[in-house]
């Protein structure tokens, strides 16, 4: 194993988690799930407590890991979570509720996120994650940076896509979806782009307020 492979590993192993995101995490494994890492939720975590993030869109609720991650350190942020598959938007509810998150904190949607973003406010939230569908990851950003605030940030888990960004061998479409967005705002003047190598690669994109 090499240096920089140990560090990573170090640093998947290096978070803490509460016992909500423990039994949320083995649920999502359970279900076919694949959640956020643990050192991705606490990117998310951190980057909620750093910036002061008060109103959060989520799209790609699963049953609630990058949930808690995100409300963690956050007492009086709300989040706004789409997720299209009903059956883990239940589980979602009742993972949410058993960690003592407020309903009052929570407004959970069952719903395509193509037809839902549209409806949302324009420039409403402090921080939009996506970790959905990777196939229209581009329309998605392109909405959430609508949505968003300027000063606000994007994230976008799995931007590695297990691996296969980085690989020039792999051709496939969701690894040229992610090319071709890493390129966009690579050269974008409105946007300020980190790549981190956490988990399966997390990017984060802060609107400029040009």
């Amino acid at each position: 194993m090499s240096r920089l492979e140990r560090n990573w590993q170090y640093a998947e192993q290096y978070p803490t988690e509460t016992d909500a995101m423990v039994r949320a995490r083995r649920l999502s494994l359970e279900l076919g799930i694949e959640p956020v890492s643990r050192s991705v939720a606490a990117q998310l975590g951190g980057l909620v407590a750093a910036t002061g993030a008060r109103t959060i869109c989520e799209i790609g609720t699963g049953v609630g890991v990058s949930g808690l991650a995100l409300l963690r350190y956050a007492p009086e942020a709300t989040l706004t979570s789409i997720e299209i598959e009903s059956e883990h938007l239940r589980q979602a509810r009742t993972v949410f509720s058993e960690a003592g998150v407020a309903n009052a904190r929570l407004r959970l949607i069952e719903g395509d996120a193509g037809q839902v973003l549209p409806r949302l406010n324009l420039e409403a939230y402090d921080l939009v994650v996506i970790d959905a569908d990777p196939e229209h990851l581009l329309s998605y950003v392109e909405h959430a940076l609508q949505i968003v605030r300027p000063g606000g940030t994007i994230a976008v888990p799995g931007a590695f896509a297990h691996g296969r960004v980085t690989d020039p061998a792999a051709r496939d479409i969701i690894a040229q979806h992610l090319r071709d967005l890493l390129t966009t705002v690579g050269d974008s003047p409105a946007i300020a782009p980190v790549l981190s190598p956490a988990g399966d690669g997390l990017l984060m994109l802060t609107r400029l307020q040009v």
